[in-house]
């Protein structure tokens, strides 16, 4: 039998300039963000400005992660007890859990087969739900109609937070995304497209939001040491006001991030190369099922996700352990219970019991795999091919149905 012997896990080593800015900032001992020489910028504040710049937002903060970016963006919009937000259906733990850690209710949102917001579903519980807020996880990189879904929250008044921990570099209609709500989070742990273990940024072009968000994550009062914030008089109005959360990035993450960040078009090209390689690999399978991919949309591929619309839960279960014995390492987001990093609305207690039956059936057969980039294309070929063989050992072609019959329930 033929088998795949990397790792899907493993990351890329740093770079060389990033291990000498880390050396750096250990050999000085002054890890902590405002723990500066006179006339020092220091490493987070670098970064602050340097992402804001990348980004094209007009304001960034550094944070520790990217649940605790969307949970600041949370609430400095003012979304708090008992409130309502709206989010996918479709992702993973950390947005419903920055939900309930602020105290609000999630209101989960159908999504479709090509794993986007519903945006049907999404109209009917504007209306029935009273949330006044948004959260867009834009997971695993597929976008929805990012005009229509701001233009539905524009007449309702709902403000929009993207989650764009899957997204970092991708556009939709040319815009990058992160562009298209009041905040986007985004998030640098260590399998996103940048890597410092956990960290994150919150970029806005608010200038109330952005110092509110600084003063959450923890500034006493030292904002004017943030390399992209709004002048100190938007301060003064909340500054008293605001908690502190102490979500603070440190320098050595921000030391090995900025090389990274230099390097993160010319990854992007390079994840989306590896992917093209798997797509091409699956597409010709008549019961492997790949998700559309819309013309408006430039996406990271640094994961792939394929169904399985005529495979039943004891196949599903074939198959990750027959791919496995291959070497090939697939997540299934069908699963009753959690499983590592993979989980489901129904899994998520502290978000209360929700009724989503179009998610359940589209989730119950969904397949997710990543590509890190110490992968090769000739390593995807070989996976794609191990994939193929997995699948027809699981369910051999003699049994495959007509592949232009319906694969999944009409809802």
């Amino acid at each position: 039998m033929r088998r795949f012997t990397g790792s899907f896990t493993q990351q890329e080593a740093l770079p060389q300039e990033a291990i000498d800015a880390a050396v750096r900032v250990m050999e000085s001992g002054r890890f902590h963000r405002y723990n500066l020489a006179p006339e020092e910028t220091g490493e987070v504040a670098a970064l602050e400005a340097e992402f804001r710049d990348w980004q094209g937002s007009a304001y960034c903060l550094a944070v520790t992660s990217g649940g605790q970016a969307m949970q600041i963006a949370l609430r400095a919009l003012g979304v708090g007890q008992g409130d309502a937000v709206l989010s996918n259906a479709f992702t993973l733990a950390p947005v419903p859990g920055a939900i309930a850690a602020v105290g609000a209710r999630a209101v989960l949102v159908e999504v479709d087969e090509s794993l986007r917001l519903d945006l049907n579903d999404l109209s009917a519980k504007i209306e029935s739900s009273g949330a006044r807020c948004l959260l867009l996880s834009h997971m695993r990189g597929h976008l929805c109609d990012l005009e229509r879904v701001r233009e539905l929250c524009r007449k309702a008044g709902i403000t929009v937070v993207e989650d764009c921990a899957h997204t970092m570099g991708a556009c939709w209609n040319g815009r990058r995304l992160g562009a298209f709500g009041d905040v986007a989070c985004f998030s640098t742990q260590t399998y996103k497209h940048l890597n410092s273990g956990e960290g994150g940024f919150l970029t806005t072009d608010n200038e109330e939001i952005a110092a509110r968000a600084t003063l959450l994550s923890g500034s006493y009062m030292l904002y004017e040491r943030h390399g992209a914030g709004p002048g100190p008089e938007v301060f003064e109005a909340p500054r008293d006001r605001t908690p502190n959360c102490s979500a603070r990035m440190d320098a050595l993450r921000a030391a090995i991030l900025r090389p990274q960040l230099k390097r993160l078009d010319a990854n992007i090209a390079r994840w989306n190369a590896l992917y093209r390689v798997v797509e091409r690999g699956l597409s010709g399978h008549n019961r492997i099922a790949l998700i559309d991919r819309p013309a408006e949309e430039f996406f990271v591929g640094s994961s792939i996700q394929f169904r399985l619309p005529h495979f039943n839960a004891d196949q599903c279960l074939d198959l990750l352990s027959t791919a496995a014995e291959r070497g090939v390492e697939l997540k299934w987001f069908g699963r009753e219970e959690a499983h590592g990093f993979t989980s489901s609305h129904r899994n998520w207690r502290f978000a209360g019991g929700q009724t989503l039956p179009q998610t359940d059936a589209i989730l119950a057969t969904v397949f997710d795999m990543r590509l890190p980039l110490t992968f090769s294309e000739d390593d995807c070929r070989l996976i794609a091919e191990l994939i193929v063989e997995a699948v027809d050992e699981v369910m051999p072609r003699a049994a495959a149905p007509d592949r232009n019959a319906r694969t999944s329930p009409a809802f």
